[in-house]
């Protein structure tokens, strides 16, 4: 089930990493912020305090949490808040952000961020995914949000884009970002600028079927009309993509997903995670992808790693592209099909086995990817969990410690809707790997 423990973590000398020994008092040590090179990883920020926990800022007086400020738009501060002093630890600011992910339990909480957001990143927003999920990693916040940023410097300026002919969106973020050989472009979903689904994706409430199904008319047109007009406005393309996310409501279109996307995808490989979402900011939507690529006359080359990990344990290939390596969305199926400690995992849930098991088998086949490009786990930027019960990360904690001994684990957490495709499967891991 589990490699040697102690598994080489030593990073490059490139990375500087700011953690808390004990996260909220436990025995989780935590890397909230990772620089490497000029990328700059903030991981996993929601409104606690990372060494003591509840924050009497966020909580309100003892009796009175609806008292002054309201209490989403606390947490809202308290994460961009921190965010902003650590950037500036950094040398760099809020506006020197690229991209940022963030989850949110209700739409409420959303609006909250949103005016938040506008205060502190005053006009540039950068490009952005907004995704409605099960919950956050404690069930007293409402916002997660993690951040990439770059430290200001020649050929580190970062270009706002916009699309001909369309505005910035109402949420304020531009639709994508250029900085160096690379390209941010922000979720998208099947819409046009006036917020209605695009030309040919709906279909009439009354018709039981007619050519493609509503989902595969989705996905068609975010990665026809969207993906690829963002980065043809970015100097990029399709063929250029290195990684995408994509959020989907229900498992069950996952198979209709990966037969569209191997459409355009096939013979341009990319990494690819696929993440179950429980809503997004329309309710017509059915799914979100974000993207990363390299510009057109980039420097650096696209090149596909090739790594022995089970087939029917990611949904994509390797990618790297310079110092960044991005590895697909990886569960935990071993070589004969089986997800890890299936069988002994609901005997054995008072040790948390099946969520270690998992965990386990996602880090060794991590450590795989690091081990193609020359690095260690210690190069590992960002370890962001998708699990269908947010308990399980006690589990997936302790297979990194008895891995990587006290070395700080940079994750993000998040609980999505389940169950996942594999039978068994209760979590995804998405590694972000900086091998500059």
């Amino acid at each position: 089930m589990v490699q040697p423990a102690q598994a080489s973590v030593t990073p490059t000398a490139a990375l500087t990493v700011k953690s808390v020994e004990r996260l909220a008092g436990s025995g989780t040590s935590f890397a909230y912020a990772v620089k490497a090179g000029p990328w700059i990883f903030l991981n996993g920020h929601e409104a606690f305090d990372f060494e003591h926990g509840l924050a009497a800022e966020v909580e309100g007086p003892p009796g009175h949490r609806l008292s002054g400020r309201p209490p989403l738009r606390r947490e809202a501060d308290y994460i961009l808040r921190r965010m902003r002093t650590i950037l500036n630890e950094f040398g760099c600011d809020l506006p020197d952000a690229v991209r940022v992910d963030q989850y949110y339990t209700t739409g409420q909480a959303v609006h909250a961020y949103h005016l938040a957001r506008f205060a502190e990143f005053g006009g540039y927003i950068p490009p952005s995914t907004s995704i409605i999920m099960a919950r956050c990693f404690t069930p007293r916040t409402n916002i997660h949000t993690s951040m990439i940023a770059v430290v200001p410097g020649q050929n580190w300026t970062i270009k706002k884009i916009t699309l001909p002919g369309e505005a910035i969106s109402a949420s304020g973020y531009h639709p994508a970002a250029v900085v160096n050989d690379f390209v941010f472009v922000a979720g998208n979903q099947a819409f046009e600028e006036s917020g209605e689904l695009g030309p040919g994706v709906a279909i009439a409430p009354a018709r039981n079927w007619g050519g493609q199904n509503a989902f595969r008319r989705q996905a068609h047109y975010v990665i026809k009309e969207r993906l690829e007009p963002s980065l043809k406005a970015a100097g990029s393309a399709l063929e250029r993509s290195l990684k995408a996310q994509v959020y989907i409501r229900g498992v069950n279109n996952f198979p209709d997903f990966m037969d569209v996307w191997s459409q355009y995808f096939r013979s341009i490989p990319c990494a690819v995670t696929l993440v179950p979402a429980k809503d997004y900011s329309s309710t017509e939507s059915m799914l979100e992808i974000n993207l990363i690529a390299l510009k057109n006359e980039a420097a650096r080359r696209k090149e596909v790693v090739e790594v022995d990990i089970p087939a029917l344990a990611a949904y994509g290939p390797c990618l790297r592209a310079g110092e960044l390596v991005f590895p697909s969305g990886l569960m935990a199926v071993a070589r004969d099909g089986h997800v890890g400690a299936a069988d002994n995992g609901g005997a054995f849930d008072a040790l948390g086995l099946a969520a270690q098991a998992q965990g386990a088998l996602i880090h060794s086949y991590a450590e795989a990817v690091c081990k193609a490009v020359g690095v260690s786990m210690g190069n590992v930027v960002r370890a962001q969990y998708f699990l269908t019960d947010i308990r399980d990360f006690a589990g997936v904690a302790a297979a990194w410690s008895d891995r990587y001994g006290r070395h700080p684990h940079p994750f993000a957490a998040v609980q999505v809707p389940g169950p996942l495709p594999p039978r068994g499967a209760s979590i995804v891991g998405d590694f972000w790997i900086y091998a500059g």
